[in-house]
């Protein structure tokens, strides 16, 4: 039986990530600061640990792992990482993670290891036009991301493909473009954009107004939880390390999304825009690479994939009154 270890197992992606491979024989053990907040993990062995403890992170490594998948990191929507105001805590924690975990991946002889960057690493200069970012891999340099997030996974990014290059260390290094769906954050500061809005309108009355920050015509991309599954366990198990794009290339607006959840909630809802942190005007993923590498790539329809989460959040609501 193979066995894996998920950092971040507590999370959003790190849960759904814990289910699959469980589904696919692995033996599981999980690490992170808390359990999954909205199910009942199904690691064979949870840690609840500190990553930034060398200690923690040391008793992790009591057995001999085939895969290891770092996804653990201090993080958040718009308005946890572009405030400024988180800065210093994002870079520490997240570094202190990194470098902790890939070390010991080297010491012990990790088979194979899977780091998840972010398009926030994607420099500011090319999305500024909302309807034609340029978000390929090889666009990444010159580097100037838009978030001291974006400057730390950009670090991270290079600090695990050095150990590939030095070391020998197989890693496989995703560009995670807002991976969202049920069991995610929704309310508490760190949610992202559908989550939010979803959260919004449940809580609003028939033609009821939300509020959505900026002037609602930045453009994203969003990608359903189990396509960013796929997309991971595939290159993990295939001989490219990376970095990859794994997103979806249907670009929206913030207030396009805003107003396909107000009409699968049939409520009518009002979007009133208001000063908020925005981050950059457009971001797209850009899947030619994957298709290339991996014969594959996502397509899960973005209305699909708001319908089950909105539903979700919806139910949320209503169980917390």
């Amino acid at each position: 039986m193979k066995k894996a270890l998920v950092c971040g197992g507590g999370g959003f992606i790190g849960s759904h990530l814990v289910k699959r491979l469980k589904r696919e024989g692995f033996w599981v053990r999980a690490v992170d600061l808390k359990l999954p907040e909205f199910s009942i993990s199904e690691a064979d062995d949870f840690v609840i640990g500190d990553l930034r403890l060398q200690e923690v992170c040391n008793k992790l490594f009591d057995q001999h792992f085939d895969q290891v998948y770092q996804l653990a990191a201090d993080m958040g929507g718009a308005g946890y990482i572009f405030t400024g105001e988180n800065d210093a805590h994002v870079m520490h924690n997240s570094a202190l993670v990194n470098l902790n975990i890939v070390e010991l991946c080297r010491i012990h002889g990790v088979e194979r290891v899977f780091y998840s960057s972010s398009a926030c690493m994607y420099p500011a200069h090319n999305q500024e036009d909302p309807d034609n970012p340029h978000c390929s891999e090889d666009s990444a340099y010159p580097a100037h991301p838009d978030s001291e997030y974006g400057w730390e996974k950009l670090f991270s990014e290079r600090l695990y493909l050095s150990y590939s290059r030095n070391h020998g260390l197989k890693v496989r290094v995703a560009r995670f473009h807002n991976i969202f769906g049920p069991e995610g954050t929704w309310e508490g500061g760190k949610e992202k954009a559908p989550a939010a809005l979803c959260r919004k309108i449940a809580q609003a009355g028939y033609g009821g107004t939300i509020e959505v920050w900026g002037d609602g015509m930045q453009t994203r991309s969003f990608l359903y939880i189990d396509e960013c599954i796929e997309g991971i366990r595939r290159l993990i198990e295939s001989d490219w390390e990376g970095p990859v794009n794994i997103g979806s290339e249907e670009m929206i607006s913030i207030n396009a999304l805003a107003k396909l959840i107000s009409d699968i909630s049939g409520k009518g809802i009002v979007i009133k825009n208001i000063p908020g942190p925005t981050g950059v005007r457009g971001r797209n993923s850009d899947n030619r690479l994957i298709a290339q590498k991996l014969g594959w790539s996502p397509n899960y329809p973005l209305k699909k994939g708001i319908e089950t989460t909105y539903r979700w959040i919806e139910a949320q609501c209503k169980k917390k009154g």
